[in-house]
């Protein structure tokens, strides 16, 4: 499906990014997405230290991705040569006259490679996703989140790189997606599918393990995306090792 994104020639990318791009785009490894969110635990100055322990899993079997506050883009890119670097969110606007919105140009020229969009803490129309996608370059990931099948339904239909499903009352949580409703994966991923056989799908949710990335691939899911897991864990290193233990 056509995306409407624009030539990736009409955007200033730096050759790192090129490089992440052109290799990270079409790898078949399952994805590892951390949302570093705003926790005091992964900004500033330990948003560096943190995509730091992660850059050590970089040529593990996992595609790991440390998803950043705009203030982090830059010093977390700049820390961390291996890793792939991703918004919390963008806006569909130019260079202009846009107080406090985050605008993709400058965003990618500041070190992201990639964004999430429609977070269950952030959440957008599908007017703001389908013009951002219109916006952004060809090849840029995008991981819209979805709640339910029939918001990923809808957002498949926009053709996002990644939609990433996430029960909102398990976010944060003890228990897994996987665990507490594996159907809302393995329903999402034929959903999405049916509508656009390119979107991947990634699954949310109270993911925090090994064995919780392994069933979600098992549902059909193509990787996760987990925040507090990583960000508040006493042991991050240990946490990163376990959850690529089973990929």
């Amino acid at each position: 499906m056509d995306n409407g994104h624009k030539s990736i020639d009409l955007w200033l990318f730096n050759g790192r990014t090129q490089m992440l791009l052109q290799g990270a785009i079409f790898m078949d490894k399952p994805l590892v997405v951390v949302n570093f969110k705003t926790y005091s635990s992964a900004s500033a100055s330990t948003a560096d230290t943190l995509a730091r322990k992660m850059e050590q899993f970089s040529n593990s079997n996992a595609r790991m991705v440390a998803v950043v506050s705009a203030f982090d883009l830059h010093s977390v890119s700049n820390s961390c040569d291996n890793l792939e670097v991703w918004s919390q969110h963008l806006d569909p606007v130019g260079q202009g006259s846009f107080t406090g919105w985050l605008e993709p140009k400058t965003a990618i020229s500041r070190g992201a490679q990639g964004t999430i969009i429609n977070h269950a803490e952030h959440k957008v129309s599908l007017e703001h996703v389908k013009k951002l996608l219109e916006q952004l370059p060809e090849g840029f990931p995008v991981c819209a989140c979805a709640a339910d099948v029939e918001e990923a339904k809808a957002l498949a239909e926009l053709g996002p790189t990644f939609i990433a499903v996430e029960p909102p009352e398990l976010i944060g949580g003890d228990i897994s997606v996987t665990t507490a409703d594996p159907s809302i994966v393995s329903d999402t991923v034929a959903a999405v599918k049916s509508v656009n056989p390119d979107v991947r799908i990634l699954c949310g949710a109270g993911v925090k393990s090994g064995k919780d990335v392994s069933k979600a691939i098992e549902l059909g899911a193509e990787g996760v995306l987990l925040a507090s897991g990583v960000t508040k864990a006493n042991d991050a290193l240990s946490v990163l090792q376990d959850l690529v233990s089973s990929i």
